[in-house]
């Protein structure tokens, strides 16, 4: 054989393994989205002020783009807030309007929004897959049913997170066989909600995710931090703790995702909303019940309603059964104007939608309150309408208030390094995300806010 065909021969090989290499461990358009429930911009911004060491956020700030905050949508609690997050659109289309579905009879035994059917918009997921991009997810809200090529999902038995048979709920709800398969690789998904070593436990599953699924589009959910602000407030020493075990797992997964793609991948940090500390309740079904609008029975459960309050943390819609009850809709904005004109007075501000906008017995709210900074929502229906509380730390206030801001990071190939991208609206996240892997998202009503310009399309 002569020199000329042995270095052909040569040259034939090292492709065949390159395009073999490439073939079982795909390298372009990686991206890895990280959700770190309550992440304020400035405990990262402003760590050295907290004393926070965060070098692995401080490093994605350091080495990509950020926003100086992220306005919250409405209402700026968990489930409407990550399903903005993966749609581009709000709340008041993509449908998921509360943490839990409208229920003043408490037919659904204090069930969540989980279920992907739910959700009135696409999703990052569906365009992905339209662009031939695989997906995964790992505890993500609102993805039970969600057309995730490996879904890890998030569910749990309603005021029971933490029962015997979690762990088989979760392997019936996620992808087929895909639980179990990574439960033999690495040990057993936790089972409930317990703090930080359940999200340790979780960020394990996502790194095997990368490693042995080699997702385009991969999402991973933290609760733990929120968890841990609700208890003992936004700025307490257990806070910045769970805090800084987090940005352990953000390293680790960052280095989980360059190990799998060749170090292309690019990852981003976001957050759903921040935090306030609050020291008061405010019991809006009470107001109601007290204003005749809302029937209890002898044990306080609702057996009859013209109008009953829905939401959680800072901020509540109330809905009437006939849009058209004029004299309910009179009775409910005299009680919420008596409650703002209290000199120390538990609601900020509220909304009225006109009636041609107001469904009927359905969760179309006729009134959107948000409550003071330092008021929380309660649904107790116990004969006192406001009252002082333990301090703890909540969110769902209105998303204008800078203390309801959210958190957006991200670094890797492409991504200008330093960049300062300034306020982004929520709705920005999805299609900027849609645009590093190159797909369109359409129907979003944010916008790409890196583009073409911040990150080098043709480096994948």
């Amino acid at each position: 054989m002569s020199l000329q065909r042995v270095h052909a021969a040569r040259l034939a090989i090292v492709l065949a393994a390159l395009a073999a290499l490439v073939g079982a461990s795909p390298v372009r358009r990686s991206l890895v989205l990280i959700s770190i429930d309550g992440l304020r911009p400035g405990d990262v911004l402003d760590a050295d002020r907290y004393g926070l060491r965060i070098p692995n956020l401080r490093r994605l700030l350091r080495e990509g783009s950020h926003a100086e905050a992220v306005t919250a949508t409405t209402p700026a609690v968990t489930y409407p807030s990550h399903t903005t997050l993966v749609t581009g659109v709000g709340a008041a289309r993509h449908g998921i309007a509360h943490n839990r579905p409208f229920d003043p009879l408490g037919r659904n035994a204090d069930g969540w929004f989980w279920y992907t059917e739910d959700v009135r918009a696409e999703t990052l997921w569906d365009a992905a897959a339209r662009a031939g991009l695989t997906t995964g997810a790992v505890d993500w809200p609102v993805s039970v049913g969600a057309a995730i090529d490996f879904n890890i999902a998030q569910y749990w038995r309603a005021n029971e997170p933490a029962l015997a048979d979690g762990a088989k709920l979760t392997r019936a709800l996620s992808t087929r066989g895909l639980l179990a398969e990574a439960e033999e690789a690495i040990g057993p998904y936790p089972g409930g909600y317990d703090g930080i070593q359940d999200d340790e436990r979780r960020a394990a599953f996502v790194a095997y995710l990368l490693k042995a699924k080699h997702p385009s589009l991969q999402l991973a959910y933290f609760s733990s931090l929120d968890e841990a602000r609700h208890r003992t407030g936004p700025e307490s020493s257990f806070a910045f703790q769970t805090l800084e075990r987090i940005d352990r797992l953000v390293g680790d997964l960052r280095a989980a995702a360059q190990r799998a793609t060749f170090g292309r991948a690019v990852v981003a940090v976001v957050s759903d909303h921040g935090f306030t500390l609050t020291n008061r309740e405010l019991d809006l079904n009470e107001a109601l019940h007290a204003g005749g609008l809302l029937q209890l029975d002898s044990a306080g459960r609702v057996r009859g309603w013209r109008a009953a309050a829905w939401g959680e943390g800072g901020s509540a819609g109330i809905v009437l059964r006939d849009p058209h009850d004029d004299d309910a809709r009179r009775r409910v904005r005299r009680i919420l104007e008596d409650l703002r004109s209290r000199p120390d007075s538990p609601v900020d501000r509220f909304e009225e939608a006109p009636a041609s906008l107001t469904p009927g017995g359905s969760p179309g709210e006729a009134f959107t309150v948000f409550l003071s900074l330092d008021t929380r929502l309660v649904d107790a229906r116990s004969g006192v309408v406001v009252r002082s509380a333990y301090p703890a730390g909540d969110h769902g206030h209105d998303p204008r208030r800078s203390e309801m801001d959210a958190t957006f990071l991200i670094a890797g190939p492409g991504i200008a390094p330093g960049a300062n991208l300034g306020r982004l609206d929520m709705r920005d996240v999805a299609p900027t995300i849609a645009g590093v892997l190159d797909f369109p998202l359409p129907d979003a009503e944010g916008h790409d806010r890196l583009g073409a310009t911040a990150v080098a399309r043709n480096d994948r």
